[in-house]
């Protein structure tokens, strides 16, 4: 502190600071584990499961591309603006169990696709 012009309790700061500066590995033994095999890793983080959907969706991206015009229109006034089934019939001109033939038809296709890309 005295070399630095400084005063003792910023001496103490900076030691504490400089802590921030020290990494451990993820995969470094934790001390006092009857196993010896647990890592830092095993405690810290979890799984995002949105990430699964993210994966999905651009899985998915190239597939609905594929659609045509109106299958794609059936997709997104079903699954983006959550409209039933009978009003999408109302919209396409047609009854509300040839929407869900047509809606059932498209879903196939797209898991028949995810399955032979996954």
């Amino acid at each position: 502190a005295q070399l630095m012009s400084l005063t003792e309790e910023e001496v103490n700061e900076a030691r504490i600071a400089a802590n921030g500066y020290n990494s451990a590995s993820l995969d470094a033994a934790i001390g006092g584990e009857p196993d010896g095999e647990s890592v830092l890793a095993d405690f810290i983080g979890s799984e995002d499961a949105a990430l699964e959907l993210v994966e999905d969706f651009h899985a998915l991206a190239p597939m609905i591309a594929e659609l045509d015009e109106r299958e794609r229109k059936i997709i997104h006034w079903r699954f983006v603006e959550e409209l039933t089934q009978a009003e999408i019939g109302e919209r396409l001109g047609c009854s509300q169990m040839h929407v869900s033939r047509l809606i059932s038809r498209i879903l196939k296709r797209l898991r028949a696709g995810l399955l032979t890309t996954g």
